[in-house]
């Protein structure tokens, strides 16, 4: 079996097939799970589990599903899905879920998101401790093995993300969708069948090598096809999905990106006219016109830390109705706090239908500062040039929720440390792009100098 402090991260499992991830590995994680739902979830008697679209995925699925059957428990497959339909699966069954994807991740690589019943999020914190502790030592099976049995959930989560629109406001709009050969491929149609829209799919055959480009979204010459394809059909949109779906990256008519802080902003607006006075939980990366929107909308906003399980505990803990993510990932509260891209998607469709003009004129009033993206630099002690930082910036407004922040009032900038390598990530907004291409050489000059 592989090294799992290898490719069990923070959030999930992911590493290179067959050389990190592998059938005899995750038979090892999937006894792990098992005993791990067995200590948590006493009286379940079932896992819902499903996989993208990469080749060595129908191999890992029924090894890990082995190792969950030696444990006593049932497996339901629900075939290729995206994550959000896995999400839907185990918030509806109120069972745990299992997706075998590696996401963005280049065609090599494979991986697994885990979730207890109710898509409760499994972090390292939160169970993927143990469950790679038992994976390494092993268990005894149980006394009755549990059966596999196969199912289709496409149908009842597409009525789940409709059910998120008023389907009678929705005016005839043309979307362009580049689902990059990834699950969206899948879902999108499913999801838009008899709607007023008029659908144009790129690249939407399920193809885990992905020959067209990187399913990877956030990274902006990857939309280079859809921006293009946007304005040449002359769409009101563009939808650009990740390789499990979870996410979505807007486009608007002029070929522009949407950010995902933007239509984090955007798709607050629309919850708190649902929900007056909710609450809204943003990362702290978003820019600050996220809580800028959300107060001038009755509503409240608490700041978190990067990451979803981060999020998805502060929502539970709030009650909130909605959160976003710069980095395009949106949890709604009446999804068991679990993000969707194709909910967001539906919704920003149900804004723009409501709308009498443009996308690009919808977003318009959110365009208020200008910001940097992330900006990743390699360096040999990100703690020695974090402190370094800090020590300039401390007469400024500054904490340490996630890396380094500093406020300087008219700008702001973060400063993380990745997790899984020696990089640190600077995120930087200031009043327009001049400032923030001055304020973002002002930074990295303090960063080279440890």
């Amino acid at each position: 079996m592989h090294d799992l402090d290898v490719i069990v991260k923070a959030y999930d499992i992911r590493g290179t097939y067959p050389d990190q991830i592998d059938a005899e590995t995750c038979r090892a994680l999937g006894v792990g799970f098992g005993v791990y739902i067995t200590e948590q979830e006493p009286d379940t008697t079932e896992i819902v589990i499903a996989r993208d679209m990469r080749p060595s995925g129908p191999e890992l699925v029924a090894a890990f599903a082995e190792g969950v059957m030696s444990r006593g428990l049932d497996v339901l497959d629900v075939g290729m899905a995206s994550t959000d339909l896995i999400y839907f699966a185990s918030g509806s069954l109120n069972q745990p879920g299992v997706m075998f994807t590696a996401s963005h991740n280049p065609a090599g690589y494979n991986g697994i998101k885990m979730c207890r019943s109710g898509a409760a999020p499994i972090g390292q914190d939160t169970g993927l401790d143990r469950i790679k502790e038992v994976a390494n030592t092993g268990a005894d099976d149980a006394a009755k093995l549990g059966s596999l049995k196969t199912g289709d959930m496409l149908q009842g989560f597409s009525d789940h993300v409709r059910s998120f629109v008023d389907v009678s406001e929705l005016r005839p709009l043309k979307v362009v969708a580049d689902t990059a050969n990834g699950m969206g491929g899948l879902v999108v149609p499913a999801a838009f069948d008899g709607l007023p829209f008029e659908l144009e799919m790129m690249f939407e055959e399920l193809d885990g090598t992905f020959p067209n480009h990187p399913a990877d979204p956030i990274q902006v010459e990857n939309l280079a096809w859809l921006r293009e394809r946007v304005v040449e059909s002359g769409a009101d949109i563009g939808l650009a999905f990740d390789g499990d779906a979870d996410r979505v990256f807007l486009v608007d008519e002029l070929g522009e990106p949407v950010s995902g802080s933007l239509t984090t902003a955007l798709l607050a607006r629309a919850m708190l006219e649902k929900n007056p006075g909710a609450t809204v939980v943003y990362n702290l990366i978003c820019s600050k016109v996220v809580p800028e929107i959300v107060a001038e909308h009755g509503g409240k906003s608490i700041r978190s830390r990067v990451g979803h399980s981060f999020i998805k505990q502060i929502m539970a803990d709030e009650d909130a109705a909605f959160g976003g993510e710069h980095s395009a990932h949106y949890y709604f509260g009446n999804n068991w706090r679990a993000d969707s891209g194709l909910i967001a998607s539906m919704m920003v469709l149900g804004e723009l239908s409501k709308f009498d003009g443009t996308l690009s004129q919808l977003v318009a009033p959110l365009r208020r500062y200008g910001a940097s993206g992330e900006i990743n630099t390699r360096v040999s002690d990100a703690a020695a040039v974090i402190a370094h930082v800090a020590d300039h910036y401390s007469d400024r407004q500054t904490d340490t929720l996630d890396g380094l922040t500093v406020d300087s009032g008219d700008w702001w900038f973060n400063l993380r440390a990745s997790n899984t390598e020696p990089l640190l990530r600077l995120n930087l907004e200031a009043a327009d792009d001049e400032a923030v291409a001055d304020r973002v050489a002002e930074v990295q000059a303090l960063m080279a100098q440890i």
